[in-house]
Protein backbone atom coordinates (compact mmCIF):
# COMPACT_ATOMS: atom_id res chain seq x y z
CA UNK A 1 0.00 0.00 0.00
CA UNK A 2 2.89 2.39 0.63
CA UNK A 3 3.68 2.67 -3.09
CA UNK A 4 0.21 3.97 -3.94
CA UNK A 5 -0.19 7.66 -4.60
CA UNK A 6 -1.85 9.90 -2.04
CA UNK A 7 -4.89 10.15 -4.31
CA UNK A 8 -5.16 6.36 -4.53
CA UNK A 9 -4.80 6.04 -0.76
CA UNK A 10 -7.50 8.64 -0.12
CA UNK A 11 -9.81 6.89 -2.58
CA UNK A 12 -9.13 3.62 -0.74
CA UNK A 13 -10.06 5.27 2.57
CA UNK A 14 -13.39 6.44 1.15
CA UNK A 15 -14.07 3.00 -0.31
CA UNK A 16 -13.26 1.49 3.08
CA UNK A 17 -15.60 3.83 4.95
CA UNK A 18 -18.38 2.86 2.53
CA UNK A 19 -17.73 -0.82 3.25
CA UNK A 20 -17.69 -0.16 6.98
CA UNK A 21 -21.06 1.57 6.71
CA UNK A 22 -22.47 -1.41 4.82
CA UNK A 23 -21.10 -3.88 7.36
CA UNK A 24 -22.35 -1.70 10.23
CA UNK A 25 -25.96 -1.81 9.01
CA UNK A 26 -28.14 -3.56 11.57
CA UNK A 27 -25.65 -3.02 14.39
CA UNK A 28 -27.50 -0.90 16.94
CA UNK A 29 -25.22 -1.28 19.97
CA UNK A 30 -21.82 -2.73 20.77
CA UNK A 31 -23.40 -5.93 22.09
CA UNK A 32 -24.65 -6.67 18.57
CA UNK A 33 -21.02 -7.35 17.67
CA UNK A 34 -20.66 -9.91 20.45
CA UNK A 35 -24.03 -11.68 20.64
CA UNK A 36 -23.92 -13.65 17.38
CA UNK A 37 -21.50 -15.22 14.96
CA UNK A 38 -22.66 -12.68 12.37
CA UNK A 39 -21.88 -9.82 14.75
CA UNK A 40 -18.39 -11.17 15.41
CA UNK A 41 -17.81 -11.49 11.67
CA UNK A 42 -18.87 -7.86 11.22
CA UNK A 43 -16.60 -6.77 14.08
CA UNK A 44 -13.67 -8.55 12.45
CA UNK A 45 -14.42 -7.14 9.01
CA UNK A 46 -14.86 -3.59 10.27
CA UNK A 47 -11.72 -3.82 12.39
CA UNK A 48 -9.74 -4.96 9.35
CA UNK A 49 -10.97 -1.98 7.35
CA UNK A 50 -10.16 0.42 10.21
CA UNK A 51 -6.69 -1.08 10.33
CA UNK A 52 -6.30 -0.52 6.59
CA UNK A 53 -7.52 3.07 6.86
CA UNK A 54 -4.93 3.71 9.56
CA UNK A 55 -2.23 2.18 7.39
CA UNK A 56 -3.19 4.32 4.40
CA UNK A 57 -3.17 7.48 6.49
CA UNK A 58 0.12 6.49 8.10
CA UNK A 59 1.65 6.26 4.63
CA UNK A 60 0.28 9.66 3.64
CA UNK A 61 1.53 11.10 6.94
CA UNK A 62 5.05 9.83 6.21
CA UNK A 63 5.04 11.35 2.74
CA UNK A 64 2.99 14.51 3.05
CA UNK A 65 2.09 15.42 6.61
CA UNK A 66 1.44 18.99 5.49
CA UNK A 67 -1.46 17.78 3.33
CA UNK A 68 -3.16 16.14 6.30
CA UNK A 69 -2.57 19.19 8.47
CA UNK A 70 -4.41 21.36 5.96
CA UNK A 71 -7.63 19.67 7.08
CA UNK A 72 -7.19 18.58 10.71
CA UNK A 73 -4.61 18.81 13.45
CA UNK A 74 -1.89 16.26 14.15
CA UNK A 75 -3.81 14.75 17.07
CA UNK A 76 -6.82 13.91 14.87
CA UNK A 77 -4.69 11.95 12.36
CA UNK A 78 -2.56 10.44 15.11
CA UNK A 79 -5.64 8.96 16.80
CA UNK A 80 -6.65 7.23 13.58
CA UNK A 81 -3.14 5.89 13.04
CA UNK A 82 -2.97 4.73 16.67
CA UNK A 83 -6.21 2.82 16.17
CA UNK A 84 -4.42 0.92 13.42
CA UNK A 85 -1.56 0.17 15.80
CA UNK A 86 -3.94 -1.20 18.44
CA UNK A 87 -5.77 -3.40 15.95
CA UNK A 88 -2.51 -4.65 14.46
CA UNK A 89 -0.52 -5.29 17.61
CA UNK A 90 -3.16 -5.74 20.31
CA UNK A 91 -6.06 -7.37 18.49
CA UNK A 92 -7.01 -9.35 21.58
CA UNK A 93 -7.67 -6.03 23.35
CA UNK A 94 -10.09 -4.67 20.74
CA UNK A 95 -13.14 -3.27 22.47
CA UNK A 96 -16.48 -3.68 20.68
CA UNK A 97 -17.71 -0.46 22.28
CA UNK A 98 -14.83 1.49 20.79
CA UNK A 99 -15.41 0.03 17.33
CA UNK A 100 -19.12 0.80 17.65
CA UNK A 101 -18.37 4.40 18.66
CA UNK A 102 -16.00 4.87 15.73
CA UNK A 103 -18.61 3.58 13.29
CA UNK A 104 -21.48 5.46 14.89
CA UNK A 105 -19.80 8.79 15.62
CA UNK A 106 -16.54 9.24 13.72
CA UNK A 107 -17.04 8.02 10.15
CA UNK A 108 -18.90 11.10 8.91
CA UNK A 109 -16.11 13.42 10.00
CA UNK A 110 -13.47 11.15 8.48
CA UNK A 111 -15.32 10.97 5.17
CA UNK A 112 -15.70 14.76 5.09
CA UNK A 113 -12.01 15.27 5.85
CA UNK A 114 -10.93 12.77 3.21
CA UNK A 115 -13.18 14.40 0.61
CA UNK A 116 -11.61 17.78 1.42
CA UNK A 117 -8.14 16.27 1.08
CA UNK A 118 -9.04 14.80 -2.30
CA UNK A 119 -10.22 18.23 -3.48
CA UNK A 120 -7.00 19.82 -2.21
CA UNK A 121 -4.92 17.27 -4.10
CA UNK A 122 -6.81 18.03 -7.31
CA UNK A 123 -6.07 21.74 -6.94
CA UNK A 124 -2.34 21.28 -6.35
Amino acid sequence: MDKSSNAELLKFVLESTALIRKRFEGITCSDDFLDTEYGLTQLDAISMRLQSIGEALKNIDKRDRALLLEVADRRYWSNIIKTREIITHHYIDIDAETIFMICDEKLNELEENISILMDKLKSR
